[in-house]
């Protein structure tokens, strides 16, 4: 296949980049700007922390999910517009959950809008491969980048936003963030309706080769970039569930130094998002990248388990480094298919499976924490967890097109 001719970044879809770039920002904002002010929210709704922990729970399932759901209604309704109604339930969820007078409805709004950044981020591979085919990497990295950073906005401004003007002021405030983005969008499915009565052109997202709808189980490409996601964030979530109890308990810290180096582990992400698809994009062989993010795994996880209280910052930072595949895998739903449909049904397959994987995580860990009383068995139980990108290396190591991968499963039939 031959490689798209490169142009200048902005010229003629500066409004899709901006649309990007505004709609990444705001792919974390529920996750991660509700625990922060629990207790603010426990004054005026009863919340214990098991409904904290299924509400904790909503997210990987809501983005697996999303993967069955959202390349289905972009091929009906067209790409921009399914981000567009993804944008609106990124905007009436935080306003839901604001105005929340129990349980039940902060459940609600959090599963509306955490739907909403589901179909975003599977359709947001599908962009990049339609608008960008030039600039994979780069516009990847960007998004990639972005997402970490409104992951920990929220997480920093939740708190002095509650104490200030209320918590339901801050859960609501997201809704004016998610609006901004929608605008772009907006723009651009008008412009394609113009488009549309103008040259009578079909702008819905084209379907997919007949051999790939419904047979991407059966693409080994596909299992490794699935697992490539799984393993990151089998080992990511449980990092944000259980990481500032472990180290208080295993490398003793205290409560304080603990949310710091919680804060360094997440900061560390930034390096790979920036990293992983600019690699992607220049070389064959991307398997050195995800080897790396394998090391840094096992190496923080054995400095909390045999030395835990020396250089305790480097083994946390080592594992803040170790998901720089996920980002990796992000670039490869657009570079190892050929359409922007394909790369949407990719992102689909590969993000529900490799959700409902990392789903596991925070469930894992905990269990396995409370039956062995303490973290030594848990910290095998990650280690462990990572052998699978042992796999995704070496299959990722030979770049191949989905579509001709299937195809040539198909002809041998």
């Amino acid at each position: 296949m031959i490689a798209p001719a490169r142009r200048a970044l902005w010229r003629g879809r500066a409004t899709v980049l901006i649309g990007i770039v505004l709609l990444a920002l705001n792919l974390r904002t529920a996750v991660s700007a509700l625990s922060p002010i629990a207790s603010h929210i426990r004054e005026d709704v009863a919340v214990d922390a098991v409904g904290l922990g299924i509400i904790g729970t909503l997210a990987p399932v809501a983005f697996a999910a999303a993967g069955l759901v959202a390349p289905r209604v972009a091929r009906r309704v067209g790409l921009e517009a399914t981000i567009v109604l993804a944008c609106l339930a990124m905007v009436a969820g935080p306003i839901i959950r604001a105005l929340a007078s129990d349980y039940a409805v902060l459940a609600v709004g959090t599963a509306v809008a955490l739907a909403g950044m589901g179909f975003a981020n599977i359709l947001l591979p599908a962009a990049v491969k339609e608008y960008f085919p030039d600039r994979i990497g780069t516009v990847t990295a960007l998004y990639a980048s972005l997402l970490a950073i409104g992951a920990t906005t929220p997480a920093v401004i939740a708190s002095p936003v509650a104490d200030a003007a209320g918590w339901r002021a801050s859960l609501g405030l997201w809704a004016v963030v998610a609006a901004v983005a929608l605008v772009p969008w907006l723009l651009l499915v008008v412009r394609q309706r113009r488009s549309t009565r103008n040259d009578e052109l079909d702008e819905e997202l084209p379907e997919p080769p007949p051999h790939l709808l419904g047979s991407l189980w059966r693409s080994i490409t596909a299992w490794a970039i699935a697992l490539t996601i799984g393993v990151t964030v089998f080992g990511a979530y449980a990092m944000f569930a259980w990481l500032p109890q472990l180290l208080v308990e295993r490398a003793g810290v205290d409560a304080t130094q603990a949310g710091v180096l919680l804060g360094v582990f997440a900061v560390m992400g930034l390096p790979g998002s920036l990293l992983g698809p600019a690699i992607a994009a220049r070389v064959t062989n991307v398997a050195p990248v995800i080897w790396t993010g394998l090391g840094c795994f096992v190496v923080g996880y054995l400095g909390l388990l045999l030395v835990p209280t020396t250089l305790t910052v480097v083994w946390v930072a080592l594992v803040g480094l170790g998901p720089v595949s996920f980002p990796l895998a992000l670039a490869l739903m657009g570079l190892r298919t050929k359409t922007p449909s394909a790369a949407a049904a990719l992102s689909g397959f590969t993000q529900a499976v490799g959700y409902s994987v990392g789903a596991l995580g925070p469930l894992v860990v905990g269990l396995v924490h409370d039956a062995s009383g303490d973290w030594t068995v848990p910290l095998i139980v990650l280690l462990a967890a990572t052998l699978p990108a042992c796999f995704c290396a070496v299959v990722l190591a030979k770049p191949r097109f989905v579509e001709d991968e299937l195809a040539s499963q198909t002809s041998e039939r």
